[in-house]
């Protein structure tokens, strides 16, 4: 088989996706890729790793030829609130970054698997029950440039009929990669706190405020089963709303304190990233995904929070 490139391999989907890409189809076919972000132990015994930018096309081009790719998971990207705080290289890396690898993989044949988000919406979207298809007009520099994604990759296949697909993930918890600076980050940061010092008294978002999430083994089995479905049954083929569970932060609180009673949560609200949560949705409608590639996530809250705990604790030797 030709092999799968994982671009952005040192983030925090790619660090537990090149892993599971490993273990499904063989480490000698999996070749990671990052930029600056020096990779873990567990990635590098894992697969090869080499670094590069996607913004020099070139440099794409090099390892798709040297490595025989047939597959591109292109995960690079700048998260919501590091976007807001500079614009400019979100923009260079989120648009500009997937440009070369759309192009490159045009060039080469390569099947491409691009990420969306929660981000692409909006104020004026629908907040309960997000429809697949419905307006999107996101007021964020990360949103924008995910919109800006889902239109290239749409663009790509109907142009030219490249096997581009690609799904809107919500905010993603996984004990592996420290927060990276997404506004859901809190879901993660919370199990954090709570096992080192049995309270979160900095939550960043406000009491009340719903928001989409995904354990990563359910994200990562996304990931895959899209790019294992059959071509011809993809109706939404770059932007499948997938979802797990809907919470507020106090929902994963008393969630927390089944484990540990005396467990608590307080409020620093941060400005910036309380409104970008409050122009996305509360919850998702994932059918079109269920129903046209079979999705079906695997974790709710509770499953996700003693997994989580488990398993991070073990992860800090706590």
């Amino acid at each position: 088989m030709k092999r799968i490139l994982v671009t952005g391999a040192c983030g925090q989907v790619g660090s537990e996706l090149v892993p599971a890409l490993c273990d499904r189809y063989g480490a000698h076919n999996v070749i990671a890729t990052g930029h600056r972000t020096k990779p873990g132990q567990e990635l590098l015994d894992s697969a090869a790793f080499y670094y590069i930018d996607c913004t020099d096309i070139k440099c794409i081009e090099e390892i798709i030829k040297q490595h025989n790719i047939g597959t591109i998971y292109h995960l690079a990207s700048i998260l919501s609130a590091k976007a807001e705080a500079n614009p400019q290289l979100a923009w260079n890396v989120n648009v500009g970054g997937l440009y070369n690898i759309l192009e490159a993989a045009r060039e080469h044949h390569c099947s491409v698997f691009t990420p969306s988000t929660i981000g692409v919406f909006g104020l004026s979207t629908p907040q309960d029950n997000t429809p697949q298809v419905t307006i999107q007009r996101p007021n964020t520099m990360y949103g924008v440039s995910k919109v800006t994604g889902e239109l290239l990759c749409d663009y790509y296949y109907h142009k030219y009929g490249m096997d581009t697909r690609g799904v809107r993930w919500p905010g993603l918890i996984s004990y592996v990669t420290p927060p990276g600076g997404g506004t859901t980050d809190y879901a993660v940061e919370i199990f954090y706190e709570a096992i080192k010092h049995r309270k979160y008294p900095n939550c960043f978002i406000k009491e009340g405020t719903y928001m989409d999430m995904m354990y990563m083994p359910d994200a990562l089995k996304s990931a895959i089963d899209i790019m294992e479905a059959d071509s011809e049954k993809l109706n939404h083929r770059n932007a499948y709303n997938v979802t797990a569970m809907s919470f507020a932060p106090e929902d994963v609180a008393k969630e927390i304190k089944k484990h540990i009673p005396d467990f608590y949560i307080d409020y620093k609200v941060d400005p910036v990233r309380q409104a970008i949560a409050e122009s996305w949705p509360n919850k998702m409608d994932d059918t079109a995904a269920r129903l046209d590639w079979g999705w079906q996530p695997q974790y709710d809250l509770p499953a996700m929070a003693v997994d989580m705990l488990n398993k991070l604790s073990a992860w800090l030797k706590i």
